[in-house]
């Protein structure tokens, strides 16, 4: 979850979030990334909700850095109670290389995107490191939810790809995720100009009952079943959200921009 997301008076994570992690988290284990000893780097991590997630249910991450530079005093001491002592926050420069870095929902948080990737890639990822992206897609559905997330952009395929590429990344398999959710959002956005604007809220303002929770959860999942078999056979169907599982080359590509400008990560975990 986005720091900025966060509601107290919530105890119960958006479906979205729940399904998202899972996801990905089955992505990375079906391709044999999650390997004993493996290091992973969760840049722009928010308040650590795929770390603990990922962390409980795969023995064989050795540790996870949750990297943030929206962390304030009071997150670090707040979130250094956490009982796994595998699971870092910090809001400095990682010192260090990993095996796995995952950037989810972050770029379009990041003014300046190339140079913070660029930047990512060639000082915190090992060489052949794999290195999981994902972004909300199609520029065309961007609004004002998207400016209250303080979103820069949402991303067309084809442009994400330029982007991971000029990084010196190879792109392993990619796909698009919450079909269903796109076309719900499509469908608001046609008809928002005869509407009143709706009160901007983030995935930790979710507070529904546990039956819709229920429901809504599987149909996010259902969503997802469709995205992984899709993704296996090369298929690119849109959805909101849009993901690619890369390998850093061994030969990283000339930088297209000075990686002083942008060296932090903003809070992830947008919708």
């Amino acid at each position: 979850m986005d720091l900025m997301e966060r509601d107290a008076a919530s105890s119960t994570r958006h479906p979205w979030e729940i399904s998202r992690s899972d996801f990905f988290a089955r992505l990375l284990s079906d391709a044999g990334v999650f390997q004993p000893g493996l290091r992973l780097l969760d840049a722009g991590a928010g308040d650590g909700y795929v770390a603990r997630r990922w962390m409980a249910s795969n023995q064989e991450l050795d540790s996870v850095t949750c990297w943030d530079a929206a962390y304030t005093d009071d997150d670090l001491r707040a979130l250094a109670t956490h009982p796994d002592q595998r699971i870092a926050f910090i809001r400095d420069a990682p010192r260090s290389k990993f095996r796995l870095v995952v950037l989810l929902d972050v770029l379009e948080h990041v003014e300046d995107d190339t140079g913070f990737l660029n930047s990512v890639v060639e000082n915190y990822a090992e060489d052949g490191a794999t290195v999981l992206i994902s972004v909300p897609a199609w520029p065309s559905l961007f609004s004002n939810h998207d400016v209250f997330i303080q979103h820069y952009r949402r991303y067309r395929p084809r442009q994400a790809r330029e982007l991971i590429r000029g990084a010196g990344l190879s792109i392993v398999n990619e796909g698009g995720l919450f079909h269903g959710p796109l076309l719900a959002r499509s469908a608001q956005k046609a008809v928002a100009p005869l509407l009143p604007a709706p009160e901007s809220q983030g995935v930790g303002a979710w507070n529904k009952s546990a039956w819709l929770t229920r429901a809504t959860l599987q149909a996010f999942r259902a969503d997802n079943s469709v995205s992984r078999f899709l993704a296996s056979r090369g298929i690119g169907l849109p959805g909101l959200s849009w993901w690619a599982r890369c390998i850093k080359n061994a030969q990283p590509a000339p930088r297209r921009t000075n990686p002083a400008l942008s060296t932090d990560p903003a809070s992830s975990d947008g919708l």
